[in-house]
């Protein structure tokens, strides 16, 4: 099919609206043609697997798989089409067939034999979440890479750790690196698992029966004396075609699929986004602790503050963790479905379904850039975990204490020399040096040395080595 008419042009999703995913690879896998494609796919490897059966001639098998390609078709037409039908598959089977009989009008006849549209559109939704899935395990796995480098580098680089917005107590990058790596490999994990089992073809005819198959299979004398085995190796040989997953029953009003999908994607924009609100944070002006890659000349201007260089990449995480789970909500609630087949129900799927694909898989292609590119400022984040001057190590000192001066005095006495230290800009350890209480208790360098938080980060290191060993 030619380039789209001038004036369809305007009708086109471009991604203006949706620049997380705007010319990823995961845009193009999720389309429209590629959906036009996958659905084509379906026709030509269910008319395939019936060959396998001796229900419809191998050589007519092959016509339509040859000719099963989007570019013969006309894909605005077939969306007018929809209009009339509430589906695109009744209009994709009439115009497929057309291109058949232009080659083989006896090919033609075996065209969707026995079949309904659902079961080409799941199937055909099913392959094209395949291939998303995978373009975007692959671009986890660069991720998470990138943040095992980050982890190993900064396994002791402390900075403040951050509870309620507040500082806390001390940590190292090298953790928070290490846990947004175990996020993505969560997610990858969860979607590895869809990809192996949860993605099956669709098979059930007209409501669920398998009917149509049987009957077809019948009357060529290629059905089984039972006919549970004939359905059996059907479907077997129509998830061999597709390399899709064989379902226990016809799933038409059983969407555990879409569910399933709807799971791992939110989960997985939900990870990203993880790493996303991270980065935003630590760019601040006044925190500064770790920059974006710089990019392409003008990425991050503001359009009235030439001083800016905002933090783009985390945004658009952020934006796609927002609407991931909200869009997966929408496929989740589509479980309730009304008898064998849904009116509407199943239509409300389609639109949900790819941008849960194209919003994941874009946020999974830009946190390849900003996970390998980010910017990390260990001077700076020494510079903000001495701002309450050791106070970050309060804890550290109070249980140092405790054991001398009992608990609560030793909470009570650090409180009051946390407040001496913070009005009078002295540091901590010169006021604890001067505390009766602890006259004789403790020389000045032992002081010092509690009150570096350099030096209490606690099992962080030993954390972020476990970390990179699984």
């Amino acid at each position: 099919m030619s380039d789209a008419p001038a004036d369809t042009v305007a009708l086109l999703d471009t991604g203006l609206l949706s620049p997380v995913r705007a010319g990823t690879p995961v845009e193009a896998a999720v389309g429209d043609r590629a959906w036009l494609q996958a659905m084509l796919d379906a026709e030509a490897a269910l008319a395939r697997a019936q060959a396998r059966l001796g229900t419809i001639p191998a050589d007519a098998a092959r016509v339509i798989s040859r000719l099963a390609r989007a570019e013969l078709l006309d894909l605005r037409a077939l969306a007018l089409a929809t209009r009339e039908t509430a589906n695109p598959v009744v209009g994709l089977v009439q115009a497929f067939t057309k291109v058949v009989a232009g080659t083989d009008p006896a090919a033609a006849e075996f065209v969707h034999r026995g079949s309904t549209s659902q079961d080409i559109l799941d199937t055909g939704a099913m392959l094209v979440a395949a291939r998303a899935l995978e373009i975007i395990r692959a671009d986890l796995a660069r991720c998470v890479g990138s943040l095992a480098d980050l982890a190993r580098a900064h396994r002791n680089t402390p900075m403040a750790g951050r509870t309620l917005a507040l500082h806390a107590v001390p940590t190292t990058f090298g953790l928070k690196a290490a846990g947004w790596r175990e996020l993505l490999r969560d997610a990858d994990r969860r979607l590895e698992r869809v990809l192996a089992e949860g993605l099956p073809v669709s098979l059930g005819g007209a409501a669920g029966t398998l009917s149509g198959y049987l009957e077809y299979a019948l009357i060529d004398g290629a059905a089984e004396a039972d006919p549970g085995l004939y359905l059996d190796r059907l479907a077997e040989a129509f998830a061999a075609e597709t390399g899709l997953a064989v379902p226990v029953l016809p799933w038409h009003a059983l969407r555990t699929p879409m569910a399933d999908l709807a799971g791992a994607l939110a989960f997985t924009a939900g990870a990203l986004g993880k790493i996303a609100v991270d980065v935003q944070t630590l760019t601040r002006t006044e925190v500064g602790e770790v920059a974006e890659p710089a990019g392409a000349a003008g990425r991050g201007s503001s359009s009235a503050m030439p001083h800016k260089r905002n933090p783009v990449l985390a945004t658009l995480l952020r934006s796609a963790a927002l609407q991931v789970p909200a869009l997966g909500a929408a496929l989740t609630q589509c479980l309730i479905t009304e008898d064998e087949r849904s009116a509407g129900v199943w239509h409300a799927e389609w639109l949900p379904l790819r941008e849960c694909l194209r919003l994941t898989g874009g946020a999974a292609h830009t946190a390849v850039e900003l996970t390998a590119g980010l910017e990390v400022r260990a001077g700076r984040m020494r510079v903000n975990l001495d701002l309450t001057g050791s106070q970050v190590v309060s804890e550290r000192i109070a249980a140092r204490l405790a054991p001398h001066l009992g608990k609560a005095a030793a909470k009570r006495l650090l409180t009051e020399a946390s407040a001496t230290a913070a009005e009078s800009g002295i540091p901590l350890a010169k006021v604890l040096a001067t505390t009766p209480e602890l006259a004789g208790r403790f020389d000045d360098a032992e002081l010092a040395g509690l009150c570096d938080p350099a030096g209490y980060t606690g099992g962080a290191g030993p954390l972020v080595d476990r970390a990179l060993d699984t």
